[in-house]
């Protein structure tokens, strides 16, 4: 650990990716940031006592297919991707405050062909039950209208579709993976920086051949608008190497 500068946590939604991350850099003395912070994608669509459902979010929700959601949300992470190897990389160099990033947005492909010296990387995964429960739970399913229901479910289904496919490129790499389920915080902070001494770095691929993956929406501060041939391409070529996701 003592070489480690930046810890990177990945995962979907609801795995506990920021409350472990907290902990991690707690004890180590890293700062602690979440990707979540770099740029805005459509975000949960639940109320909460201070948090109403925005239009566009509830729109983008109960209009797309669990697919287009997909590219949508895979879009948005290749898009920020610049941003977050920029950080990664300022940080992995000496002299800069140490960090635990966490956030779905640490797509392993990318975290792979990372060059940056000193850095480590673990993804947490979850029963789809643990996270349909968590989802449910946020959201008080059970008092939610069937609008409101609906807008959980594509919400679920997307999480719980990314997770699979982040999962077998996590596998397909020999990435580290960590299953959250029956453990404590403090489980998992242990299981997470018994990972981290494993690693030099996880820039173990490098090279051409990064796939890029693009939905349909804009994303104003990352770019232009990108449309639904893209989408239809992207997902012919594949998460795994021509495979229909």
């Amino acid at each position: 650990m003592r070489d480690v500068r930046v810890v990177l946590i990945g995962g979907t939604s609801n795995t506990g990716k920021s409350t472990v991350a907290e902990a991690v850099a707690e004890r180590l003395g890293f700062e602690h940031r979440s990707t979540d912070g770099l740029a805005r994608h459509p975000g949960r669509p639940w109320r909460t006592p201070e948090h109403e459902v925005p239009p566009h979010v509830a729109e983008h929700y109960g209009t797309l297919t669990t697919d287009e959601l997909i590219a949508s949300v895979l879009a948005h992470y290749e898009r920020l991707w610049p941003r977050i190897e920029e950080l990664i990389t300022d940080r992995a160099r000496g002299g800069a405050p140490r960090l635990v990033l966490e956030g779905s947005a640490l797509w392993p492909e990318r975290v792979y062909r990372l060059t940056a010296p000193r850095t480590a990387a673990v993804w947490l995964t979850a029963d789809a039950t643990v996270v349909r429960d968590r989802v449910w739970a946020a959201g008080r399913y059970e008092q939610a209208s069937e609008g409101q229901r609906l807008l959980m479910d594509r919400f679920l289904a997307r999480t719980v579709r990314y997770q699979a496919l982040m999962a077998d490129v996590v596998e397909a790499r020999g990435l580290d993976r960590i299953d959250v389920g029956g453990r404590t915080v403090a489980e998992l902070a242990d299981a997470v920086l018994a990972a981290v001494e494993g690693w030099s770095r996880p820039g173990r691929g490098g090279g051409a051949g990064d796939s890029a993956f693009v939905g349909d929406e804009e994303t104003p501060d990352l770019g232009g608008p990108i449309t639904r041939a893209d989408v239809r391409r992207i997902m012919a070529e594949g998460l795994r190497g021509g495979e229909q996701p």
